[in-house]
Order: C-alpha cells, then sequence, then structure tokens
C-alpha cells in the first residue's frame, strides 16, 4: 500500500479517548516502527508475507494509545506496538499464567520490555483480565483459534473480559488464519484456524460490533485444508483481520 493510502486509512480510524502527541504523524510513526534496527532480522524477513505497516495502520495503531496485546509470541508485534504508540503510549504485554509459570519463558518478552521502555509485561487470566487502566486498543494475532482450545476454554469469558477491559468506543483487533467457509470452530485445534464468520458470531454476541475487516492478507492459493505448520503453506495461509468496536 503506497503512503498515501496509508495515510487516509490511518486518518480515518480514531480511537475514543486516545492521547494524541502534539503533531503525531501516525504514518510516520508506523513507518519508523517497522523500520525500527532493533528488530531482529528473523521478524523483518516475515514482513513481506504479514504487511505490519498496514495492518497495524488498519487496526487503528497511534501515537498515544495504549493497548494491550494477547499472547505476545516472540513478540513479532510487541516491538511495532511499542514503537508506533511511542514514549507517550504504552503496551500491555498479557501472557497467560500457564505459560509465565514455565521455567524461562518469560525470559524473551522480559528482554524486550528493557529494550522498550513503555512495554509492560503482565500475567493475566484471559477471562478476567486486570490491568491498571482501561485500555485503547486488545490486539490479538494468530491466537485466537487458541482460545478455543483446551479442556478450560471459555471463549465468552474471554470476549467479555476483553470488552470491559476496553475504553467506551475501542477496539478488540483479531488477525487469524483463515479456515474454509462452514467449518466454524471446529479446526482450531486440528488444523489451528478458525472460519472468520465465527468470529464476528462471537464478538457480537460479546457485545461488539464488528468495525471493518480488511482482505490484505487474503490468499486465494490457499486451499484451507492444511495446518498452519503444514510446509506446503507455512508462514502463506490466508489470515483474516477485523476490527470489533466497543460501543461508546
Amino acid at each position: 500500500m503506497k503512503r498515501v493510502a496509508l495515510a487516509l486509512v490511518v486518518s480515518g480510524l480514531a480511537l475514543s479517548g486516545t492521547a494524541i502527541a502534539q503533531g503525531a504523524d501516525p504514518v510516520a510513526a508506523i513507518a519508523a516502527a517497522v523500520a525500527d534496527a532493533q528488530r531482529p532480522e528473523t521478524d523483518t524477513a516475515r514482513d513481506a508475507a504479514r504487511k505490519p505497516a498496514e495492518i497495524v495502520a488498519f487496526a487503528g495503531v497511534k501515537p498515544g494509545a495504549i493497548v494491550a496485546e494477547m499472547a505476545p509470541g516472540g513478540g513479532y508485534y510487541t516491538r511495532i506496538l511499542a514503537k508506533a504508540v511511542g514514549p507517550e503510549g504504552k503496551v500491555y504485554a498479557m501472557v497467560p499464567a500457564a505459560f509465565a509459570n514455565r521455567p524461562g519463558a518469560m525470559d524473551a518478552i522480559n528482554a524486550l520490555a528493557a529494550q522498550y521502555p513503555n512495554v509492560r509485561v503482565v500475567t493475566v487470566d484471559y477471562a478476567d483480565i486486570k490491568l491498571p487502566e482501561p485500555v485503547d486498543l486488545v490486539w490479538t494475532t494468530e491466537n485466537y483459534h487458541d482460545f478455543h482450545n483446551g479442556p478450560t476454554a471459555n471463549v465468552a469469558a474471554i470476549n467479555s473480559s476483553v470488552f470491559s477491559a476496553l475504553k467506551p468506543g475501542g477496539i478488540f483487533f483479531v488477525e487469524d488464519h483463515a479456515a474454509a467457509d462452514g467449518a466454524g470452530t471446529t479446526v482450531t485445534s486440528t488444523l489451528h484456524r478458525i472460519e472468520p464468520a465465527a468470529v464476528v458470531r462471537e464478538m457480537t454476541a460479546a457485545g461488539f460490533a464488528l468495525d471493518a475487516q480488511s482482505d490484505l492478507l487474503k490468499n486465494p492459493a490457499d486451499p484451507k485444508t492444511a495446518g498452519v505448520r503444514d510446509p506446503s503453506v507455512q508462514g502463506e495461509t490466508e489470515k483474516f483481520a477485523m476490527r470489533f468496536r466497543k460501543p461508546a
């Protein structure tokens, strides 16, 4: 996407209650975040497929925003978000207790937080999120399908918890691997995919309104019949991106 188009996308997305630094340019902030020299080569090598500048713009991230990221993993987006929101913004990297309690599991994300002063790592129960303040944006990428997996999975509780954590008018941004039409949630633990329509149904039930959806990561060559780690599609799966808004 060219800079002009990206500017139009960013300027059209206002996160309710976000404190924007005077004179801050969201387009420049996002471009600088993606170009950040601290990003490892293993991350930048994935940029062509993941289109981070366009995705962050679509989500509505702006300088000064308060973002809560669910399951930050290796920090691919944590680094970009930290730079994009800038020193007047914050990123809460939310890690579930089951992961945090594993020996050494927190080393990487804690090291990342040491590099980016506006990143705070917090251990939470996703079904009962407790943060120091309401947030403008809750972010999750390639993880939502996993919220359906496990013997105690409760997606309705998770979505309700996210709803409560957001400011009025706030956004829940979801990007994930697309399952075939009609698959619903039946392949979340096998193919690690979810049907976009199923996500919309679950979000609507939680009180969110679908604000926008993007085809940025659409890939018609993906048959959606293989797991996301299958060599035939790994790194090239079709993904969907959606913004869900909490009513103001």
